[in-house]
């Protein structure tokens, strides 16, 4: 039985009524025309008959063949008893909502969800293919591609890529996996009809989290800038230039440092990017901002505004090997 023959043999298996005697593994199913019904018995996956024709001869070339009546039982489940008839409507699979995770009021599947709920639809199999070894010609870039097949016949194609700008820097070393992970994701979203977004598929938490998005544990950082007093009625603030003058660029703001033998040296403090990435990261760890603060202020004995570049990367790499 091919593919097509097979998915044909699905569609049209849908529409079709199914009675099951109690407590036996007999059936009746109605043909497409509602004028006779056909004797189904069905054991297990591999022990079952059908009295219709078509069985008949399948079965002969095929010792796995299945007539569209034995897939009308198949997808059938029992919903109530009428004098030891059981009319069996039609079963959907259904995701489970512990599969689903909330970030930043938006839902996500879990690969678990999606494997569950394509074995609930008969899943076959799943294969992957390497398409695309990383390297550095591709900025070591891996590309699978994931075939899910279920035992109707169907089958559901995807791609899924990897490479260390779109993964987290814990995955970064596995490319290739979760290259696979990724396709497979997709290729069983399209199985299940799942229309939300698998959880592996996110490059990045911060991609999903919006900019406005606070908690109760969590405050942006914010740089305080100190009023200038005006000198006179005719005088300007430093930092705005008079006449509408374009302002200079103005040099990184840096901390003087002394040495044992009398000179200073300069030192940069924290940029903007490395307060970003704090909080970024602090998010992810679940660290409030009055934790970091803290941190800082035993570790450095400094407040944020105050630490310096050096120090505030070496803080980063700390929050990036927290648990």
């Amino acid at each position: 039985m091919t593919s097509s023959e097979a998915l044909k043999r699905s569609e049209k298996s849908q529409s079709l009524k199914v009675f099951h005697l109690e407590n036996s593994t007999l059936y009746y199913v109605e043909s497409s025309e509602s004028k006779i019904a056909y004797k189904v018995h069905y054991e297990s996956e591999t022990e079952y008959h059908c009295s219709c024709a078509d069985f008949a001869r399948g079965y002969k070339n095929d010792d796995k063949f299945m007539c569209k009546h034995l897939l009308a039982v198949l997808n059938s489940v029992k919903d109530g008893d009428t004098d030891n008839i059981q009319y069996l409507k039609r079963w959907r699979p259904t995701l489970d909502e512990s599969f689903i995770r909330k970030i930043d009021d938006k839902d996500f599947v879990i690969y678990a969800g999606l494997l569950d709920i394509a074995h609930q639809k008969n899943l076959t199999g799943i294969e992957v293919e390497l398409l695309q070894f990383p390297s550095d010609e591709n900025k070591n870039t891996a590309i699978c591609k994931a075939t899910v097949r279920t035992i109707d016949g169907k089958i559901f194609t995807d791609l899924g890529d990897a490479s260390p700008e779109n993964c987290n820097t814990r995955v970064a070393k596995h490319i290739i996996r979760m290259s696979s992970t990724r396709a497979k994701a997709r290729a069983l979203r399209d199985c299940s009809n799942v229309g939300i977004t698998a959880i592996d598929e996110i490059c990045d938490l911060s991609d999903v989290i919006s900019d406005d998005h606070t908690k109760d544990n969590v405050r942006p950082f914010v740089r305080h800038r100190k009023a200038q007093p005006l000198k006179s009625d005719h005088e300007t603030p430093e930092d705005v230039p008079a006449n509408n003058a374009p302002a200079e660029s103005k040099p990184k703001k840096a901390r003087v440092a002394k040495h044992g033998n009398g000179g200073e040296k300069q030192v940069p403090l924290i940029s903007e990017a490395q307060k970003a990435a704090m909080l970024n990261l602090s998010r992810r760890r679940g660290f409030s901002i009055e934790d970091i603060e803290q941190k800082i202020k035993e570790k450095y004995n400094s407040s944020v505004d105050e630490l310096t570049a050096a120090n505030a990367g070496e803080f980063i790499r700390y929050l990036q090997s927290a648990s």
